[in-house]
């Protein structure tokens, strides 16, 4: 058998599996640990260990637990609750105010938590409630949501971007550099969407009456201004450092983490139940993370000796007689097949030993192809009719939004990712400009 049947046998094993319900970790890994030893007879059986062994010493891997604590301690504290209060009385008098104030909620919680489900488990609960009481039309809240959300597996610190990092063998600070701008390009294009389509119609997005306005004080006003800063004064204390060289990668997820708690503790929500709910779900994610990490460097380690990643490119550049952009474009829209039934991390790990090889010989930037891959994984998310964050939001969702309402809600926010994407396309320099600033001092 020719090592391309191999390859092919290898990933349709692989995918056969997972249909299957099986976990996408433990699928991964044992087609690679399995295809190894069948290869290469009982010293194959070492490539699990080995991959084991290197994830082990990847020191930038401590972020990861660091960051998903900080976002759980000022989730589980409520932190969250005052800076909407903040955006619903600074951002009232504006159309669709409130809903331009979830996008910046998200934003935030975004650069405190760095996965989606957070975001989306916050507007949910915070924000939904807020605005169909106002009056705001159920489309438009649902698809805000959704959209604000998508954010987390972009602005830094992005979890997924992380993941890509390991993978990908490119360095997390860069990734993470590269990300700001575009997340906070894409959160400015949402606002935008926003503002014009509640100027023109206003009872998408009604503004605040100027009497409920009138009754809310002046000190409470500047207290919850105060109140709003907190969580952007973490975030200033843990990035600062490290963007001006002050603190490693690590040694700023660890600041971003204690900062987390004493921010909890002067507000004095740092109860046990905080602190136990976060340390489970810290833990439980990181291991997530850790198993599918693992699996994909052995799958990796495996497509590497077989020799497939060459054996694609030939395939596509010697036999269909594509060009680099059109295989760019092509992986693209396979990520977006893909995102109808699987998560990021899955999509990542199951085609990076394909992709991420190939975009290097391909001549493309790694750092920017991985901001590529997270906008896109971002509307993979939200497209009908099987994209992952769909059915979140129609779990967390009131009865009165159905499947249907939740679809054509995203439709617009959809357009407006697709023209993100192609806008850093056609100008690399929207996510390369920062890292290389920053790399440059």
């Amino acid at each position: 058998m020719s090592y391309d049947m191999i390859a092919i046998l290898m990933f349709s094993t692989m995918m056969l599996m997972m249909m299957t319900g099986q976990r996408v970790f433990g699928a991964i890994g044992f087609v690679a640990v399995g295809a190894s030893v069948l290869l290469w007879g009982v010293g194959g059986s070492d490539l699990g260990f080995s991959a084991a062994m290197k994830l082990m010493k990847w020191y930038t891997l401590l972020t990861l637990p660091m960051f998903i604590f900080m976002g759980y301690v000022l989730s589980e504290s409520r932190l969250a609750d005052d800076l909407y209060r903040m955006f619903h009385v600074w951002f009232g008098p504006v159309p669709g105010g409130l809903a331009i104030g979830t996008i910046l909620l998200m934003v935030v919680i975004s650069a405190m938590n760095g996965l989606s489900v957070a975001g989306m488990a916050i507007g949910a609960t915070i924000a939904l409630p807020e605005l169909m009481k106002r009056g705001y039309d159920k489309r438009m809240v649902t698809g805000v949501i959704q959209a604000g959300s998508s954010l987390g597996i972009l602005v830094p610190p992005s979890v997924v971007l992380v993941l890509y990092a390991m993978i990908a063998r490119q360095p997390v600070s860069q990734l993470w550099l590269a990300g700001v701008l575009p997340g906070l390009m894409m959160a400015a294009m949402f606002i935008g969407y926003i503002w014009i389509r509640c100027k023109i119609s206003p009872e998408l997005g009604p503004v605040l009456p100027p009497e409920e306005l009138a009754e809310i004080p002046r000190r409470e006003k500047i207290r919850l201004l105060q109140a709003g800063i907190l969580p952007l004064g973490i975030f200033g204390v843990m990035m600062v450092p490290f963007v001006t060289g002050y603190t490693s990668l690590v040694e700023s997820s660890v600041v971003g983490a204690l900062a987390s708690v004493v921010a909890a503790v002067v507000k004095r929500r740092f109860t046990w139940q905080v602190f136990e709910r976060a340390t489970r779900e810290t833990l439980a994610i990181s291991c997530m993370f850790m198993w599918i990490i693992l699996a994909a460097l052995a799958f990796g380690s495996v497509f590497d000796g077989l020799g497939a990643v060459k054996s694609i490119e030939g395939f596509f550049v010697d036999r269909l007689g594509l060009s680099a952009w059109e295989i760019l474009i092509l992986m693209q829209l396979s990520y977006l097949i893909m995102g109808t039934f699987l998560d990021d991390t899955a999509m990542l790990v199951i085609v990076a030993p394909l992709y991420v090889p190939l975009v290097g010989a391909l001549g493309f930037d790694l750092i920017w192809y991985g901001v590529l891959y997270t906008i896109t994984c971002q509307i993979a998310y939200m497209t009908p009719p099987f994209g992952y964050n769909l059915f979140l939001m129609r779990a967390m969702a009131p009865k009165e939004i159905t499947i249907i309402d939740i679809y054509k809600s995203i439709i617009p926010f959809v357009g407006v990712m697709v023209v993100a994407l192609i806008v850093v396309i056609a100008f690399p320099e929207i996510a390369l400009w920062l890292p290389h600033q920053v790399l440059s001092r």
